[in-house]
């Protein structure tokens, strides 16, 4: 009997929803410190029907995972070719979100604890990782301290050996690794979508360029007509640390752009 449309449809979706590991490594380039080990069939966030049977090795329940960048032009922030990062937020299966958490740790040493361990990841996040205004520092004990406390995974009773300061290692190395595939710049260049002080573009053109990033729909956010956010969505199998992270079409966000007569302006 030929297979019905609807079959092929679910079939054609769960090739879609390949493991976002697949472009990148599972784990940080950068050193790592003592991840706790998660066996390899742990359940997907937000896609589990029973309970989690180790929560080190489940993100609940905080389970999608957005990693936002912006394109900061008044004042100009970052490098002329690329968009900056701003976060890995843990947003509820349903959309909403929590904050200022007590899964992990609040820190304000952020800087100390990442040149400590990983000079490069410094390096990166003082390329990358900036904010529109105030200092590096408190830029990334906002965003350890809003979103970061949020992540069970990073409890520092996952880790076998703890060491003061590992977990907050671990998710800005994890952010800025998986932030280092997701090149927004490159995905809208390819489409031909460049800054410009003259042309104009679709939401739709730009919406579909991202879509080649990691096959799946990404949020677009504008300041007025300006485009200046890009959010991409993950589920996770396994630990924040050391996890499979798989792209998923986001839920509940409501971020606006018009359809058309979109700004894409240079950073000069």
């Amino acid at each position: 009997m030929a297979p019905s449309v609807k079959s092929i449809a679910t079939f054609a979706q769960q090739l879609l929803q390949v493991p976002f590991a697949s472009n990148t490594p599972t784990s940080s380039p950068y050193p790592q410190t003592n991840t706790p080990s998660c066996p390899v069939d742990s359940p997907l966030s937000c896609h589990n029907s029973t309970v989690a049977p180790d929560s080190c090795c489940f993100i609940y329940p905080g389970g999608q995972l957005l990693q936002t960048q912006f394109w900061d032009t008044n004042p100009t922030v970052g490098p002329d070719d690329s968009w900056t990062l701003h976060g890995l937020w843990p947003d509820l299966c349903d959309g909403s979100y929590p904050t200022y958490c007590h899964a992990a740790p609040v820190h304000h040493d952020i800087t100390q604890l990442i040149s400590a361990s990983s000079p490069e990841l410094l390096a990166d996040m003082e390329k990358y990782w900036l904010p529109n205004a105030g200092t590096l520092e408190h830029f990334w004990q906002h965003e350890w301290n809003k979103h970061g406390t949020c992540i069970n995974t990073l409890s520092p009773s996952c880790y076998p050996s703890y060491t003061y300061g590992e977990e907050v290692v671990d998710f800005f190395s994890r952010t800025v690794s998986i932030f280092k595939t997701l090149d927004t710049y490159k995905a809208l260049a390819a489409k031909d979508i460049v800054p410009s002080m003259t042309k104009t573009y679709t939401s739709t053109e730009i919406i579909e360029a991202l879509k080649e990033v990691n096959g799946r729909e990404v949020v677009i956010g504008c300041w007025g007509n300006r485009l200046n956010q890009a959010w991409y969505s993950f589920n996770v199998k396994g630990s924040l640390q050391s996890g499979e992270f798989v792209a998923t079409d986001p839920v509940g966000k409501g971020l606006r752009c018009p359809e058309k007569g979109i700004r894409y302006l240079p950073k000069n």
